[in-house]
């Protein structure tokens, strides 16, 4: 089984605690991780385990194909301090 990423480019963002009412960054957003045979089973399995889809404005969305699903976290702030960045 493959894992796999669905993103979609629809949509903006607000950077946290914004006060604008003008989205901030123009991005893509993570729709969901989900496994499968292949990517047509995933994108079935990733709408049966998130009903809530249903409900958003979202049209488009694709899949990337994962090498693996080991994920890293970090912290941007702390790598920025780091480096000597704002």
């Amino acid at each position: 089984m493959r894992e796999y990423i669905f993103l979609t480019s629809e949509g903006t963002t607000f950077q946290p605690d914004s006060t604008s009412s003008e989205p901030d960054i123009e991005n893509m957003q993570v729709i969901g991780f989900v496994g499968g045979d292949t990517v047509q089973d995933a994108v079935i399995r990733l709408v049966e385990l998130n009903e809530y889809l249903a409900n958003t404005n979202f049209d488009e969305i694709f899949a990337i194909s994962l090498a693996d699903d080991h994920r890293e976290y970090f912290s941007l702030r702390d790598i920025l301090r780091k480096s000597g960045g704002t």
